[in-house]
């Protein structure tokens, strides 16, 4: 989804951080995608932030940081047994924290509530709610987006736990009122890779009292590992499982309509590159500044066992990286970097040096309709304390 902007953290604190990991006292054993663990080493209100690695047996390694519960590296083995870093992000922990300058939801565990509620209003059991108004656009259409952004879980110190090398656990305390959303939640993240090459994750979450609460991963993929080729991530071949999606009006807010995708650009059910089914002229692909922004409603969400098939897929010709996901929720998001690299973000320098230019990536987010709180209809986000929260998804990598 669009990067977020927020508060700014002090230059003074910036310039400290940035001293502090480029203290060669501190260089650390590089990571295989080349990272620097001493660049995340610090220390947030009272928070220890680091870089956890956790490495599959058969070459995969994940790089994560407690700061946003973040995915900062993915690197799966590609056709030539090379391996290839899969997903976008930074080299340091500064600019992630750095929400004026480098806003970005790069990798985050989201919560408390992923994706977009209309005017940031919902009643709870007869209760009017009002959460924080992050996400703005012209009219006064001035959304609750990921939970509050620059003050939701995506830029908070989770603790941590490395249970062991292919295992880390993440918990997070949200305290009643937190950007207006209702009741103390204690909210836990684990990562594991499993059978080798799938990045396996799992949200559990207990209250003290009914709220809503949709989490997800923003992993931010290019499976080719040119992350400089303009437009690359539309190069990428993609299917959902989904007969039907929400359609959303300007401001990204679904109108409470499902429509089917058949004989729409909106179908991504048989497997072509991103790019030869974008149809621009499409009316809610121009409202997504032309790309994809979008909820898809699952057709796996309706088998017994959802996580049974794909929900969705993402393959690259020119590495032959194939990425199956898998899902108990009932929708994902596709966001196709549709507002990356312009309007002075093409000057950002990430992981490696390089530059991202728009629409090089594409994100897949397992997660509750967007606006559910506000349609009943629709797979509820409720959560009390006799009904914990419990989310998951996977992702598997493998050669095609």
């Amino acid at each position: 989804m669009k990067a977020l902007k927020a508060s700014f953290f002090g230059l003074s604190a910036m310039l400290a951080l940035t001293m502090m990991s480029c203290d060669p006292q501190q260089t650390q054993q590089l990571t295989a995608s080349g990272l620097n663990p001493a660049k995340f080493d610090t220390i947030v209100n009272g928070d220890s932030v680091k870089l956890y690695t956790l490495k599959g047996d058969k070459g995969m390694e994940v790089c994560i940081t407690n700061y946003g519960g973040r995915v900062v590296s993915l690197m799966v083995p590609d056709k030539n047994d090379q391996l290839v870093d899969v997903v976008l992000g930074f080299d340091n922990i500064a600019q992630y924290m750095d929400t004026q300058n480098s806003p970005t939801d790069y990798g985050s565990s989201v919560g408390r509530y992923a994706n977009r509620i209309n005017m940031g209003k919902f009643a709870l059991n007869g209760d009017s709610i009002q959460l924080k108004q992050n996400d703005r656009h012209p009219g006064g259409r001035n959304h609750c987006l990921h939970g509050g952004g620059d003050t939701g879980w995506m830029n908070k110190v989770y603790k941590a736990e490395q249970v062991d090398d292919q295992t880390l656990r993440l918990t997070i305390v949200a305290e009643d009122g937190e950007n207006g959303f209702p009741g103390t939640v204690v909210a836990t993240t684990t990562y594991k890779i499993v059978d080798g090459n799938t990045l396996d994750i799992t949200w559990e979450a207990t209250t003290d009292q009914p709220t809503i609460i949709n989490q997800t991963n923003h992993n931010y993929y290019n499976l080719s590992g040119d992350l400089e080729e303009e437009a690359g991530g539309l190069n990428q071949w993609i299917t959902v499982n989904a007969d039907s999606f929400t359609v959303a009006d300007a401001s990204y807010m679904p109108t409470g309509e499902i429509c089917a995708v058949e004989g729409t650009t909106m179908d991504l059910r048989q497997e072509h590159a991103i790019i030869d089914g974008l149809d621009r002229e499409f009316d809610q692909v121009k409202n997504a500044n032309g790309g994809y922004d979008h909820n898809w409603c699952l057709n796996t969400y309706r088998l017994e066992n959802p996580e049974s098939e794909p929900c969705a897929t993402l393959y690259s010709p020119k590495t032959g990286i194939f990425m199956e996901m898998f899902t108990n929720e009932p929708g994902v998001q596709v966001y196709t970097g549709n507002f990356q690299g312009i309007g002075g973000e093409e000057n950002i320098v990430r992981k490696l040096g390089k530059h991202y230019p728009q629409y090089i990536s594409v994100c897949l987010e397992s997660q509750k309709y967007p606006d559910s709180p506000n349609h009943p209809e629709w797979p509820s986000p409720v959560v009390t304390p006799e009904k914990p929260y419990f989310s998951h998804a996977a992702y598997k990598f493998s050669i095609k």
